[in-house]
């Protein structure tokens, strides 16, 4: 019901409502060919990943490879991954946040 008593206009709830997923889906399909980066140790090792979280590259320097201490890049590569994906969800949120915000204005809608 819509505050006053009368009833919600099904035809605009639709319309609306099919608009929102089309700005969802050319959302998400922009998060799709977005890149951001993540680096450690100072930028030795930078990773890639889209908007949507894919990991597309790792960049390592070669100052950062010690044979006899593996565990420490191992460590970098995993501080750049979770960096780079820090950077995607905060871009998600940008992207997607004001959309779903957008589900509470619709009239006759119980959000």
């Amino acid at each position: 019901m819509i505050p006053g008593g009368g009833q919600p206009n099904m035809q605009a709830l639709l319309q609306q409502a099919q608009k929102m997923q089309q700005d969802l889906a050319a959302a998400q399909q922009e998060l799709a060919e977005t890149t951001v980066e993540g680096s450690a140790g100072g930028g030795l090792v930078r990773a890639t990943v889209t908007g949507a979280g894919e990991l597309r590259g790792l960049v390592i320097d070669p100052k950062a490879v010690d044979p006899d201490d593996t565990e420490t890049l191992a460590d970098l590569v995993v501080a750049a991954v979770h960096h780079a994906n820090e950077s995607a969800q905060k871009l998600q949120q940008d992207k997607l946040g004001p959309l779903a915000q957008g589900l509470g204005g619709m009239p006759g809608l119980p959000f």
